[in-house]
Formats: structure tokens, sequence, C-alpha cells
């Protein structure tokens, strides 16, 4: 089926914008950008919403507590990692985003503000989510949620991020309930027969992602590395993770590369739901104000995540 007509008006309307080619655009001008195309958005009410920052490997990492409900604690508890290429996005880009999940699973959830590259390129934003998983895990009570019923999410580079915590958490701990990976990047090789289908015209373009990947990584030839493209990683590290919900787009660059890691993972005996969503292109999840399928995708997520950390 072809986008639908609200993705096609979406379309229009950024293809009306004069842009500059990628190769020409510098991390901050980019920053810029993505931060007015996010600045609108319904905004779920919350009991409470505070910043605070964790210890990191790099300094205090700022994170955002967004607590849906004044019902007594210990909560569940989510943390949140925002999608833009490892190099663009924080905490405001977001915000709408992380209420309706918020609002729509019951939990508490820890949006974290981890460092961006090229000024911090990998490992520094995976150490930084990581850091703040550990701490939300050693330090529950400061925020009145239940360490026991821990989950991950994110979005594009976020869900990256998500599935690489959740790799590494694997044998150390601390326990993941679940782990929800919207159109997540897992292949630095953008090798993917959807990386060059849907490659053009659809928002992201494969070559927004090779711009975000050689400012993540640097060095190219590193980035089949496991903790940077969860893809790559060995069956025997895929046993045993969390259950996973992996949410795809049709016409997104990244979508057969997120329903690859869906397989694997499934592969190696972990409860996956894989969800395409038909019509849709990168960034949906956030885009409920205006394309309803967006709405249901973060009311499936909700869902998924009350269940598993009941």
């Amino acid at each position: 089926m072809p986008v639908t007509p609200e993705v096609q008006t979406i379309l229009d309307l950024l293809a009306a914008v004069d842009d500059v080619p990628i190769e020409e655009m510098t991390p901050q001008a980019m920053r810029e950008a993505y931060a007015m195309l996010n600045a609108t958005g319904s905004k779920a009410e919350m009991a409470s919403v505070t910043d605070r920052t964790v210890p990191g490997p790099g300094g205090d990492i700022p994170v955002r507590v967004y607590v849906p409900t004044t019902e007594p604690g210990p909560r569940p508890v989510l943390v949140y990692f925002h999608g833009g290429g490892w190099v663009i996005g924080d905490l405001e880009t977001h915000d709408s985003t992380v209420r309706a999940l918020a609002s729509g699973s019951g939990a508490t959830v820890v949006s974290v503000d981890y460092r961006l590259a090229p000024e911090h390129p990998f490992p520094a934003p995976l150490d930084d989510c990581l850091a703040a998983v550990r701490w939300v895990a050693d330090h529950g009570a400061e925020i009145d949620v239940d360490p026991a019923r821990l989950a991950v999410a994110g979005d594009s580079a976020g869900g990256n991020l998500a599935a690489a915590v959740a790799l590494a958490l694997r044998d150390t701990g601390p326990a993941l309930r679940a782990q929800v990976l919207v159109y997540p990047v897992t292949d630095g090789t953008l090798g993917e027969p959807s990386m060059d289908e849907n490659g053009d015209g659809y928002f992201l373009t494969k070559a927004t992602m090779a711009w975000f990947w050689d400012h993540y990584m640097g060095d190219r030839d590193r980035a089949t590395e496991p903790a940077a493209s969860v893809l790559h990683a060995p069956d025997e590290a895929l046993a045993g993770l969390p259950p996973a919900l992996v949410v795809t787009a049709e016409f997104d660059p990244l979508r057969d590369e997120g329903e690859a890691y869906a397989s694997r993972l499934a592969a190696a005996g972990v409860d996956v739901t894989t969800s395409r969503y038909d019509g849709m292109i990168h960034g949906f999840f956030s885009m409920g104000d205006f394309v309803p399928e967006g709405k249901a995708a973060i009311d499936e997520t909700s869902e998924m995540l009350r269940a598993a950390l009941a």
C-alpha cells in the first residue's frame, strides 16, 4: 500500500521546505532543525515531572523523571532513550512521546539525555545509557520505583541503544522485564534492502543514516561491532535477552534491519512481537497528533509494558 493520506500530507510539507544537502549540514544546524520540527505536540498530564542528574562516566547525566499517577509507589519503571542518530535530539524533542508512554503504561519513565556525537562518539552515548539504567536499579527508592519491574525502550538510535543496553546487561544485571525497540538502528553496514528501497523520499534517507553513522563511529570500519550494530551480535549473546516488542514502519529505510534483528531474537528463543505499521514512515511513533497509527503504536507499546511490568 502507499503511504497514508496523513503521511503524504506530512511528506508534502517537508518537501516544500528548502533543505540543505545533509553532507553540508553541521551537527548543530541539524539539532536546531530537529528541535523546531518537534516543537509542538500534545502533552499528557503527569502527576510530576522532575529534572535531575545521575552520575555517569563522563560527568553528570541529565534525566527527566515522569510520574504519571499519584497512586502510592513503588511503581514500575521504564528507562527511555531518545532517537536522533546519536547526534541530535534531547529531553525536549521527545517530551510528548515520553509523556504518552508514561500515561499509557502507568510506569514512571526516566528519559535520558545522553551525550551526543560527534563531540562524544561511540561508545559514550551507550555508556551514559548503561549508567542511567544501573542508577535507576540501585537508587529506585529515590524516585519511588521498583527496580524488579524495570524495562528499557527507545526509538531509532534510541532503539539501538536500548537493544545494546539489553545485550550488555544480560549477564551482569540489573535484570530487565522488557525491551521496546521502535524502528531501531541495528546494522551499520546500511546493507538491508529497505535502506535502498526507502532510502529517499520518505523523511529519513540513506544519506542521512550514513551521516549519522559517520559522526557516531568516526571509524566506519568499527560499525559492525555488536555494541554498535546489534544485528551483528553472535547467536549466543542473544539467548536469554528480555522479551521484546519491535515496531517498524513500511516505508522506513530501517524497516528490514529492525525486523532482521527481531527474527534473530526469536531464533535465539527470545519472546518477540514484531509489529509493522503499513503506510507509515520513520518517525510516525511521535506523530500521534497527525497520524492515527502513531497513537495506535503508543497504545500497543503501553499495553505490552503494562503486562511486562505487572
